[in-house]
């Protein structure tokens, strides 16, 4: 199954942004070339330009202590497992512990590295990251590999807690969501939503179907279009009955 997200609003579009600059600097980061070192560096410079939302981390905590607050109305349920939700709230509270301890805008230890500064400029411009433009920065990626991770790392670590805290968020609403099965009849799919705010919606199609889906969605209504694609071609509507998951997910 290959699995679709479609955000809501501009809220959850930018954590979703930022989670998948996560997986791509992580990825990154655990290689061993020179070159792969780079586009972790750079991935680090774009998670900057994403989370310069100066309201990211009070938008993070409140919705941390929010979850909190309602994982804890829980435990008077008996259908709820304790040591389950005693996990939950652990992974909330560090999370949030972690993200309190952060000071200052986020990612300002590399704007304050004119040496980085001085990276990033230049990795804006198309090849300008040559050695002859950054000799200083040709010569730290001849160190070994060892010693590129350990920089990488600490230059990551101060803003390491928001990307937990954006870890544990989405985690939870992909979690509140119900799936159901359904069929886009004809390649086609619509749902009225009836004014009822979600935030995220998840379509999980098999993937020998070849049907990309191409979302529309706001509070009142939800369009899903199914398109092929093949090749150089330019994408096409399907034109047969597409079976898939679909979950909506709100807090």
């Amino acid at each position: 199954m290959i699995v679709y997200e479609y955000p809501f609003n501009e809220r959850i579009r930018t954590l979703l942004r930022l989670e998948d600059l996560y997986e791509k600097f992580i990825f990154f980061l655990h290689q061993s070339d020179p070159l792969q070192h780079h586009v972790a560096l750079s991935t680090i410079f774009e998670m900057l330009e994403v989370a310069g939302r100066a309201d990211l981390k009070s938008d993070l905590l409140q919705e941390l202590e929010r979850q909190k607050h309602t994982l804890i109305s829980f435990r008077s349920n008996p259908n709820v497992q304790t040591d389950m939700l005693d996990k939950v709230l652990e992974d909330v509270d560090r999370a949030s512990s972690a993200l309190i301890a952060c000071t200052g805008k986020t990612g300002q230890n590399v704007r304050d590295n004119e040496w980085l500064m001085s990276i990033r400029g230049r990795t804006i411009i198309p090849g300008g990251a040559c050695e002859f433009d950054l000799p200083s920065y040709h010569a730290w990626q001849k160190n070994p590999a060892e010693k590129r991770f350990a920089d990488i790392s600490a230059w990551f670590a101060p803003i390491a807690p928001l990307f937990d805290a954006i870890n544990v968020v989405l985690r939870l609403l992909r979690e509140s969501g119900t799936t159901a099965k359904v069929v886009a009849q004809a390649g086609s799919y619509q749902q009225m939503l009836q004014g009822k705010i979600y935030q995220l919606l998840r379509v999980s199609v098999v993937q020998e179907l070849g049907a990309i889906p191409e979302i529309s969605a706001n509070k009142y209504m939800l369009w899903i279009r199914f398109m092929s694609q093949g090749g150089d071609m330019k994408p096409k509507a399907v034109e047969n009955d597409i079976p898939f998951d679909l979950t909506l997910c709100n807090f």
